[in-house]
């Protein structure tokens, strides 16, 4: 047999790094870099389509309107967050995207009284792209242990109060 570039084994491969992006991964990292950020909200109707529809935890989403009003919630929640993309993978008009957030606990939003508390979560989001727009998006991160994080610490905060 001759040797393959990249064929490590015949049960394994390695893909070179730091490859060209697609354009659909571009977008996808643009969504995480771009929107939430301060002023983000101006590059929302540019990355997604008027239709598009989105799950994100704990609420679907239609439009750009109401993600808009999701992701003003979170920010009020977090008004320090960072996002940070992680990895993509795409395949076609889909991209998959794992990043990490850090922020701080400062607004209401959540069920629980501001914290002040430091956190950090991480999670994937599954996008579907058509001319260059985002129409269909999955988020899945625990925003359930979160707020069970948040909660108990609200509760030893006030202990100790």
């Amino acid at each position: 047999m001759r040797p393959v570039a990249g064929v490590d084994s015949a049960y394994t491969f390695s893909l070179p790094r730091g490859g060209p992006v697609s354009d659909n991964a571009t977008i996808a990292r643009r969504w995480f870099q771009e929107v939430w950020v301060a002023g983000g909200e101006r590059v929302v109707d540019s990355l997604m389509a008027p239709d598009a529809v989105g799950w994100m935890e704990g609420r679907a989403i239609s439009g750009p309107t109401e993600f808009k009003d999701a992701r003003r919630t979170l920010l009020h929640v977090f008004p320090d967050l960072t996002v940070t993309v992680e990895d993509t993978i795409e395949e076609g008009t889909k991209v998959a995207v794992r990043w990490t957030a850090t922020a701080t606990h400062r607004g209401e939003g959540l069920g629980v009284a501001p914290t002040n508390r430091r956190v950090a979560f991480r999670g994937i989001t599954w996008l579907e792209l058509r001319d260059r727009r985002i129409i269909r998006g999955w988020d899945s991160w625990n925003l359930g242990g979160l707020i069970a994080e948040l909660q108990s610490e609200a509760a030893t905060g006030s202990r100790q109060a």
